[in-house]
């Protein structure tokens, strides 16, 4: 897909990759909307801020309602970028940490995906890219609730990847290992560079959109080489 005036919508957009996600499309020529509860500094006519809690469909509806009043067009690409985590043994989260991470992870696409797709399917067009984790594939030890979300996000985008690709439209699940953010800040874990580069990641989730028509990157899983380093 040519980005070039069309609308990317993306989640979660204050820092990371939801920050290097803006960044990368507005340099394409993209029309860039950014949903979530901080707005980040940008300083692009192109950029455009609406104050949304993924974890209320209500929020999201209300925010897409005024990006259209705002800029007259629908969303071509969609791009699932808010999540967190919290790291303990499963019986030490608590009730509120679960639900969190729930209601943000998984329920947070949904509500995002819902409003979209039948925007999308009236265009005959789109592309909807949903930010996974390699949590997702496999479950690492305390973190079983964010595992438990990631593997959720795996489902639904391999379901919508097969409901959607008869309208023209593309679904892509994301799998990043480790990555050089603030999502540790719930952790004991201290991030380096041998993590994953957020500019990285996005750059790859850009070439997934960028690619022709009939050209559909489904899963992309993506790790450092070496995570602590090299071996020595």
């Amino acid at each position: 897909m040519n980005v070039e005036n069309k609308v990317c919508v993306i989640t979660g957009v204050s820092k990371g990759i939801g920050h290097a996600l803006v960044q990368g499309l507005l340099e394409k020529g993209a029309i860039v909307v950014g949903f979530g509860r901080t707005k980040p500094e940008v300083a692009n006519s192109n950029f455009h801020f609406f104050e949304a809690d993924v974890r209320s469909f209500d929020s999201v509806n209300a925010a897409y309602n005024k990006m259209f009043d705002a800029i007259g067009k629908q969303v071509d690409v969609l791009i699932n970028n808010a999540g967190l985590g919290y790291f303990a043994y499963l019986e030490d989260h608590t009730i509120e940490q679960w639900h969190e991470m729930m209601e943000t992870n998984v329920n947070g696409i949904f509500y995002m995906c819902k409003i979209a797709t039948p925007i999308m399917k009236s265009k005959g067009s789109g592309h909807i890219i949903n930010i996974a984790s390699t949590a997702g594939i496999e479950g690492y030890p305390q973190v079983s609730g964010y595992c438990a979300t990631k593997f959720a996000v795996k489902g639904m985008s391999q379901s919508m990847y097969k409901e959607m690709r008869d309208f023209g439209i593309k679904v892509t699940c994301i799998y990043p290992g480790s990555v050089k953010t603030d999502f540790f800040r719930n952790s004991a874990i201290e991030t380096h560079d041998y993590m994953l580069m957020p500019q990285d990641v996005a750059d790859m989730i850009i070439y997934s959109i960028l690619t022709p028509d009939n050209f559909h990157q489904v899963n992309v899983e993506v790790r450092p080489l070496q995570p602590k380093g090299p071996k020595k």
